[in-house]
């Protein structure tokens, strides 16, 4: 099925109301809250009427493996009731955790249309945590994700990854990145000599963080975020400034003032950091895997090599400048629009009025 031109949001010059079902939420700090937490922003700047349905409120217990993480426990009553109470003309469903499955079978029960997102390689992650074989992970994903009138992925590689594993209906909707939040900034530095190489995200054994740990390399590293495996990581590098998780201004202050942003993970499927430290002018060093060869500009944004080290030196050679001029392309406006374009309305779904 093809997309429907304008997908019944501009025709009417109203709104409408969109129901967003995730079970990544807050406190979770990830490009998936962030994603989503944005996209709601900007479409209710665009007149629409949004709702999340997420794990508060409900019961929840901690996910196996990473505790951070919560998952409802068998939500389908609190989930049918709130979208039969919101009534959406559209549903688009964020995550295949429980809430997911909920929201799915609600609409499959009742006829409704929805969209869903694929925003990690969540096979693989499945994989390193225990012996299941992707082609298992893949063909469960596979069924969830074709019942979706389309599947939105962040980017082209990302597109066709899926496609060859026998997804269809794949359209690629983008990151965006804030650049009044994160721009150059002149006045801060770190104590440490230089170079400063920073990793900021997850500090989990998916995002594959000692490759970066164990570089030999001049300067200093640092590492910004929380995860399951950080208490382990601080003990087996005590060299390494590990500073927590970081927030909005005071984040992008501390990107800034590195001079390199290492990005060591081989399964993302964008990583919105590349984007905010890009914004910041600090160029990117990582593998030429999917995420980074979507996202970033070799030679200009950042360096990509299978030696991550050769990638560093590389990045460090690159102009400040060309990368915020590169990150200036993203904007989480366009973004939206993508998304909105990309939702399959109700059909008996009355849009709201338009705004006077």
């Amino acid at each position: 099925m093809g997309r429907a031109a304008g997908s019944g949001t501009t025709d009417t010059g109203g709104g409408m109301k969109v129901a967003i079902v995730t079970d990544a939420w807050h406190p979770q700090v990830n490009g998936v809250v962030r994603t989503l937490q944005t996209t709601g922003e900007c479409l209710r700047a665009r007149g629409h009427e949004v709702q999340f349905i997420t794990p508060t409120g409900f019961r929840t217990v901690p996910c196996p493996t990473y505790p951070s993480i919560r998952l409802a426990v068998m939500p389908g009553a609190g989930v049918a009731s709130a979208l039969a109470s919101f009534a959406p003309a559209a549903i688009h469903i964020a995550t295949e955790g429980p809430l997911g499955m909920a929201a799915r079978a609600w609409c499959l029960r009742r006829g409704h249309p929805f969209t869903t997102s694929f925003h990690t390689q969540f096979a693989e992650y499945v994989r390193l945590r225990a012996p299941i074989p992707l082609s298992w992970t893949y063909a469960w994903l596979r069924r969830f994700h074709g019942a979706a009138v389309r599947t939105l992925v962040p980017t082209p590689g990302q597109r066709d990854r899926l496609l060859a594993r026998g997804f269809r209906n794949i359209e690629v909707w983008a990151r965006g990145v804030d650049t009044s939040v994160f721009r150059p900034q002149t006045d801060v530095s770190y104590p440490w000599p230089g170079p400063v190489a920073l990793y900021m995200g997850r500090v989990a054994v998916e995002k594959n963080i000692e490759a970066f740990l164990e570089l030999e390399m001049a300067g200093s590293k640092v590492v910004i975020g929380d995860g399951p495996a950080l208490a382990s990581l601080q003990k087996r590098y005590p060299g390494v400034h590990f500073l927590g998780a970081k927030f909005g201004t005071d984040l992008a202050r501390h990107v800034a003032a590195a001079d390199v942003m290492v990005f060591p993970s081989r399964t993302d499927t964008f990583g919105l950091v590349l984007l905010e430290a890009m914004a910041c002018g600090v160029p990117v060093a990582a593998y030429p895997v999917t995420g980074p060869i979507d996202v970033v500009a070799h030679g200009r944004s950042g360096w990509m090599d299978d030696d991550l080290g050769a990638a560093v030196q590389g990045a460090l050679g690159l102009s400040r400048q060309n990368c915020v001029d590169y990150a200036a392309g993203y904007s989480w406006q366009r973004c939206t629009e993508t998304f909105e374009s990309c939702l399959e309305p109700v059909a008996d779904a009355a849009p709201l009025p338009a705004r006077a």
